[in-house]
């Protein structure tokens, strides 16, 4: 797994500070110096903080944001970022004045001058989060970061702060390193190999075979990855962290290692891109990776459909009718519809062993919500209210983008099989709303549930405040505060 960045908090000491190389970041506040460290930094440099302070530039900066100078007069640093950051600033602007500095990290390091600064936690949160670099096949060109030290006024408080955070991160890396891996490296085996290895953590992991999920009646699953040489695997991770026998919340992913669209072949332009297919089953992993590290008091399962999508002689046809593990039958109108297929047997079997208080399920399901919501916010389809509204409210304080989008009978309709009890797709008209509508037909009656759409969420093409491009671990954040806030025992 990608290391991410682990920062030093040390007491605030200036004797030294000529002398620092690398970088030096300080926060700063107002249009003149204020703290010791800002003073000290200002006649160091002769004035220059001061004048960049007063500055229309910096006036003009968003909070958050940073001027760097390089090579400062009277400093042996390499550059030194003023960075806008109020006393009052928020936790997002604080992640994101983490995230430039996280972004200008080179292999000297970096010294964060934060002087009690009460937001530090979450500008080191927000440092290792951009400071990300998925360089895993590289031979060259890598991005070697030195080290990070934070000087502060009470070095004890701030580390105990980040603690939680710090598993957070672990968490966002681990589904980034997973939506990131070619699917030549993360096969069905592979992926399967690395969720069985967080029972180091304290997390009870089985591995479900073919057989087994025959067994079960998985024909929905099993169907999607019949064309292809890797078998097909459910992995399930048991978090039991909060109340004995009290009912566990469960998420549940869609792991799509690799997705041709079997015989309804995609276009070959930007097929590479289904290496991300996945990406629901990754959140899962980080998600519980995360809970783990941190010891959350809660009962968490997660469950992960893992298979790939190959057209071959025994591939899934368009046109071919097959039974679910609930017992409905669905006639399978397009085989690149494949998501829905995976999750709908996961759910089922998700309801019928843990009987969970909630169930939340996530994949990378639809273009058709890219079209409505653009890469900006993942689509939020819910039958309870309170459950849904819970995640917005922890999604929207994480940062993470989200939107409740509609469902009703009218959408439901277009699922009508001429001869089964439901097609897979309902059409172009609302596609994202018909996949929903396909999944609510496997959640039992009464039990809370929310579908989180992340097609357009879980891997950018531009770089973010707090991701590079390329894998964001969307959902990780807003997850585990959801479990905090509303599952954690108290």
């Amino acid at each position: 797994m990608t290391a991410p960045v682990k920062p030093d908090f040390i007491l605030t000491n200036l004797d030294n500070l000529a002398l620092q190389t690398g970088k030096i970041a300080v926060l700063v506040d107002g249009v003149a110096p204020r703290t010791r460290a800002v003073k000290r930094l200002d006649r160091l440099t002769r004035g220059a903080v001061l004048r960049v302070m007063r500055s229309d530039a910096f006036g003009k900066l968003k909070v958050g944001e940073a001027i760097e100078l390089a090579y400062p007069s009277g400093l042996a640093a390499d550059a030194l970022l003023v960075v806008r950051l109020p006393r009052r600033a928020d936790q997002d602007q604080a992640r994101k004045a983490g995230g430039v500095i996280g972004r200008a990290l080179g292999k000297d390091g970096c010294l964060v001058i934060a002087d009690g600064h009460p937001r530090t936690a979450e500008v080191a949160f927000g440092l290792t989060l951009r400071a990300y670099d998925f360089a895993n096949h590289k031979t060259g060109d890598k991005k070697d970061l030195g080290p990070v030290t934070f000087m502060v006024s009470a070095p004890e408080v701030v580390a105990a702060g980040f603690a939680d955070l710090a598993a957070l991160a672990e968490g966002v890396f681990f589904t980034r390193d997973l939506v990131n891996e070619p699917s030549n490296v993360l096969t069905t085996f592979e992926f399967a190999e690395r969720l069985a290895a967080l029972r180091d953590l304290g997390l009870e992991v089985e591995v479900l075979d073919e057989e087994q999920l025959s067994h079960l009646g998985m024909r929905l699953l099993l169907g999607v990855g019949q064309g292809s040489e890797s078998p097909s695997k459910v992995v399930v991770m048991q978090w039991k962290g909060g109340v004995d026998d009290a009912p566990p919340l469960a998420l549940v992913g869609k792991g799509v290692v690799f997705d041709t669209g079997g015989i309804s072949i995609k276009p070959a332009a930007g097929m590479e891109d289904m290496t991300m297919d996945m990406g629901g089953a990754g959140v899962v992993a980080g998600v519980m990776r995360a809970l783990a590290l941190r010891k959350a008091r809660a009962n968490v399962v997660g469950l992960v459909g893992i298979v790939e999508n190959m057209p071959d002689g025994r591939a899934q046809r368009p046109g071919d009718v097959v039974r679910s593990m609930k017992g409905d039958t669905v006639e399978v109108i397009n085989t690149d519809a494949e998501g829905r297929l995976v999750l709908a047997d996961v759910l089922w079997y998700a309801q019928e062993r843990f009987n969970p208080a909630g169930i939340i399920d996530l994949a990378t399901l639809t273009g058709a919500v890219i079209v409505a919501l653009g890469h900006e916010n993942t689509g939020v389809f819910s039958n309870d209210d309170d459950l849904c509204n819970a995640f917005l409210k922890a999604a929207a304080a994480e940062g993470e983008g989200a939107w409740r989008m509609p469902m009703g009978q009218a959408y439901d309709d277009k699922l009508k099989s001429r001869i089964a009890d439901m097609m897979n797709v309902g059409g172009r008209e609302g596609g994202a709303v018909t996949a929903a509508q396909f999944l609510k037909r496997f959640i039992k009656e009464g039990l809370p549930w929310i579908h989180l759409d992340i097609a357009g969420t879980a891997l950018v093409k531009a770089d973010l405040p707090l991701s590079p491009k390329g894998a964001t671990g969307w959902g990780v954040l807003a997850l585990n505060r959801l479990i905090r806030d509303k599952f954690e025992a108290k």
